[in-house]
């Protein structure tokens, strides 16, 4: 590029679509995304140096949230923020709905936090309304629309849809090519410099692990052959807990299954076709921030997602006329793993997360129903407040809150480290994220990430891939990859 950032020069391009994802008879779950831009603390990242993850800083890591950022809000402080980049940044464009108004002010009046307009800024800690990855025509922006969309008709890019990795074909320890299932057709690709797995914190263990790299004695249990014996593959897994307080509303506002709403949906629809302004704009969770959950911390350790809707299972199982407070641990200590189930492709893998495995884990999450409680109960939201349903007003003590975590809780889909980046004996990849151990490999995803940030993902995710590319290229002038 003209700004001098690295490009892969060729990428063979394989989507992971495996194939009966979900059984017959059941829901299609597709993966909520909020679209939320943040990024996390400086903290987080200068922990992965001291975890041995050297060059990952926060000062080594800016740079590249900078590159790949283009911030389309104007003025925004540039020591923080990019307007070159690829990956739009925007605030919500149809003004967002009174009930997320009304949230910020009553974090404000609860006294946990001062509004903010920036959490990416020279603070995470406050409470405000989220910028997104949107548009700024109200509709969603990802990574593919940044990256792949403008560069998929590259004469040296082939894109493979429908397909499934296998397994990574190895010569000794050099990867060499990946063994796919392309619409029912066996093929090999082979790689002329290296194998590069992007299949995401779930995925990239397993292809590792049916591939013979992962714990020996694992591996022999599924009648897998050993290549490399590397027992931290699909350890470490890490994810953000949620939990969410619904109350319901006096009368049909935010977002509801209700006569009122659906009529003014049609007056929002012709909105969204001619400017894309309405509620039909919305991300589900405009509004949010970051707080303590002991006033002695010295940095914030709980994140919330406010919904101007009342809802569970982000919106599979129900949505009506209320609020959804939305609030998570930031930094859990529990930790699960990603396992084989046999040595087949096609069979998902086993997923053990671990939540509130640690104890400390379900203090903080208790914290967050009293501090979500103290929300709902400040002036702004309780003008309009009709009844707190989820927990009830029986649920009071700290087992009965447990109990309430224990049923009701989701992911925020953030899983991180089951090839975790480090020096340790569990440890997955080095700096350069070649596999330990291994020759011609690299991970680059979430998977990646020793330990959670503070936040979203999506844009960690951005950082390290342009991060990434650059050590690839430096690697050879040449460079020819597959993904996975």
């Amino acid at each position: 590029k003209s700004d001098g950032r690295p490009r892969v020069k060729t990428i063979a391009l394989i989507a992971l679509e495996p194939p009966n994802t979900f059984p017959r008879g059941q829901y299609k779950r597709r993966l909520f995304s909020a679209m939320v831009f943040t990024r996390g603390l400086p903290s987080d990242f200068d922990h992965w140096v001291e975890l041995g993850a050297k060059g990952w800083g926060w000062s080594d890591l800016l740079p590249y949230f900078k590159a790949t950022q283009k911030q389309l809000r104007p003025g925004m402080n540039p020591d923080y923020h990019g307007y070159d980049g690829e990956q739009r940044v925007t605030d919500v464009n149809h003004g967002c709905d009174e009930l997320s108004h009304d949230y910020v002010k009553a974090v404000v009046e609860s006294g946990l936090a001062q509004e903010t307009d920036d959490f990416n800024g020279s603070t995470l800690e406050g409470v405000g309304i989220y910028q997104t990855y949107q548009t700024g025509t109200g509709k969603r922006f990802g990574g593919a629309h940044a990256f792949l969309h403008p560069i998929k008709h590259r004469s040296n890019l082939t894109i493979y849809t429908k397909t499934l990795a296998e397994k990574i074909v190895f010569e000794g320890k050099d990867a060499v090519g990946v063994q796919c299932d392309v619409n029912g057709t066996r093929e090999l690709l082979k790689a002329n410099k290296e194998v590069i797995v992007s299949s995401g914190s779930i995925n990239s263990p397993q292809l590792l692990m049916l591939s013979g790299v992962g714990d020996q004695e694992e591996l022999a249990a599924h009648d897998v052959p050993l290549v490399h014996h590397l027992p931290g593959v699909g350890k470490n897994l890490s994810d953000h807990l949620d939990i969410i307080v619904n109350t319901t509303v006096r009368e049909f506002k935010g977002i509801g299954i209700s006569i009122p709403f659906v009529c003014r949906m049609a007056v929002d629809l012709v909105k969204y076709v001619i400017n894309g302004t309405g509620k039909l704009a919305t991300n589900g969770a405009e509004a949010g921030g970051f707080i303590k959950s002991d006033p002695d911390l010295a940095e914030p350790n709980i994140q919330m997602h406010f919904s101007p809707s009342m809802l569970e299972r982000h919106f599979i199982r129900r949505m009506a006329h209320g609020h959804g407070l939305h609030l998570c641990n930031l930094q859990p200590k529990s930790r699960g793993f990603v396992a084989l189930k046999s040595n087949k492709p096609t069979d998902k893998p086993a997923i053990q997360f671990n939540y509130c495995e640690h104890p400390d884990d379900m203090d903080v999450m208790v914290k967050c129903v009293k501090l979500a409680r103290k929300i709902m109960a400040s002036p702004s939201l309780l003008k309009s407040e009709k009844k707190m349903v989820k927990p009830s007003s029986d649920v009071q003590s700290d087992e009965e809150i447990k109990e309430f975590i224990r049923q009701h809780s989701e992911t925020v889909y953030h899983p991180v480290g089951t090839c975790k980046m480090g020096v340790d004996d569990m440890a997955v990849v080095d700096t350069e994220l070649r596999v330990h151990g291994l020759k011609k490999l690299r991970v680059v995803d979430a998977s990646i990430m020793p330990t959670l940030n503070s936040g979203n993902t999506h844009s960690n995710v951005i950082a390290i891939a342009d991060k990434a590319a650059g050590l690839i290229l430096n690697a050879s002038n040449e460079t020819e990859a597959t993904v996975s």
